[in-house]
């Protein structure tokens, strides 16, 4: 093996291909390592006073509809993300579970938002993805009514988070260039620079901006360990093509690599994260 497989940086290529079905198969897996989050988000809602929720990069709904149960009828939750397949999913999540909550297939820097539309914005690992993320916020600053909250989490640095690095690391010898991440360009770690997401949200036009680190700790069955490693993050993307000798092969070699955060039969690990808040 010497490639580390699809480059591709377009995100709607990403999201509407292999990276958008990945994170429907791992979808419960998913949901269970990052309910804190999720609790943070839907916490963050305030429930007098937010009439229209609106979730940026919602993927398949979980926080969506963490707010919309928050509200209850008297709310308006509506998740966007660009992904058919997550959406798809977040529709027949929520209308299999009862939850009244709303899904868009389009793309938060773009999308012609109704203006001044919405009273609460949230995001948990969705605002990172952005081509252009100054216009994005610009974008969903026009969405926003006055004195409108914004509540997003975003991944610091990948130094800060060694276990989100492990499985590329692991896999470099086998697929060279895996590990490698360009800062700043869209992608997971995209918001690790305090200053540099601070710089975005002022040019975007948003007042009361706080960027502060928060340790969450998270867990995930140790069964779907070899899920998470076979169809998540850059190592998942390489493997996309491999045949199943080389695969097998990859994840043999990975697996010891994760023996440290195995605590019985979970995975543990902390996400070392930005909560940004700043108001319209």
């Amino acid at each position: 093996m010497d490639s580390c497989g699809d480059k591709t940086t377009d995100q709607s290529e990403i999201w509407n291909g292999a990276g958008g079905e990945a994170w429907v198969v791992a979808q419960s897996l998913l949901d269970r390592a990052f309910a804190p989050l999720e609790r943070l988000l839907a916490d963050a809602v305030p429930e007098t006073s937010a009439s229209c929720v609106l979730d940026v990069g919602c993927g398949t709904g979980a926080t969506t509809m963490a707010a919309a149960r928050r509200l209850g009828a008297a709310g308006d939750c509506v998740g966007i993300d660009l992904s058919g397949a997550m959406i798809d999913a977040a529709r027949a999540r929520a209308a299999r579970e009862g939850v009244p909550a709303r899904f868009l297939r389009a793309d938060a820097q773009t999308y012609e938002f109704e203006p001044e539309s919405v009273d609460m914005i949230i995001s948990r690992f969705g605002i990172m993805f952005f081509d252009d993320p100054v216009a994005a916020f610009v974008n969903l600053r026009r969405a926003a009514s006055a004195g409108t909250g914004l509540c997003c989490i975003a991944w610091r640095s990948p130094a800060e988070n060694p276990f989100m690095t492990t499985a590329e690391r692991a896999a470099e010898p086998l697929l060279p260039g895996v590990s490698r991440r360009v800062p700043n360009e869209p992608g997971q770690f995209a918001f690790a620079d305090h200053a540099r997401v601070q710089d975005i949200l002022t040019r975007g036009g948003w007042q009361a901006i706080d960027v502060a680190p928060i340790d969450v700790s998270c867990a995930f069955p140790a069964s779907e360990l070899d899920l998470y490693v076979s169809r998540l993050g850059p190592v998942g993307r390489a493997l996309r093509g491999v045949d199943e000798k080389d695969r097998a092969r990859v994840i043999e070699t990975v697996r010891p690599a994760f023996e440290p955060y195995i605590h019985g039969a979970e995975v543990r690990f902390t996400a070392a994260c930005w909560t940004i808040r700043a108001r319209a």
